[in-house]
């Protein structure tokens, strides 16, 4: 398969960092995505994963959520998604996720 299941980018909004995912974060992009999170995470104070662009959200991807919200937590770290729609959005809810990390609509509502 040609295709990239999964596309990243990093930019700055004032004292985030902000890593946008594109596809599909499944067990198969998963460890690559963790990576650069959790790289991203011990850079900055705080970290916001914007989901606009994500299509598909599996267990695994929801493992890498789960682990950066700890390490944040544990390193004293703000962590937080951003633009999760349709199907990311309910996997996120009824995972409760959204009790553990702070789920915003978009990234205009980063402070």
């Amino acid at each position: 398969m040609d295709e990239k299941l999964l596309s990243s980018e990093v930019s700055e909004k004032g004292v985030w960092t902000i890593l946008s995912l594109q596809g599909r974060l499944d067990r198969v992009t998963s460890t690559e995505v963790g990576e650069q999170a959790e790289d991203l995470l011990a850079s900055s104070t705080k970290l916001a994963v914007e989901m606009t662009g994500l299509e598909y959200l599996s267990s695994a991807g929801l493992r890498i959520i789960l682990r950066l919200a700890k390490k944040a937590k544990a390193a004293k770290k703000v962590f937080a998604i951003c633009g999760a729609e349709g199907f990311v959005k309910e996997v996120l809810e009824d995972s409760n996720m959204d009790m553990l990390v702070t789920l915003y609509q978009d990234r205009n509502q980063l402070e």
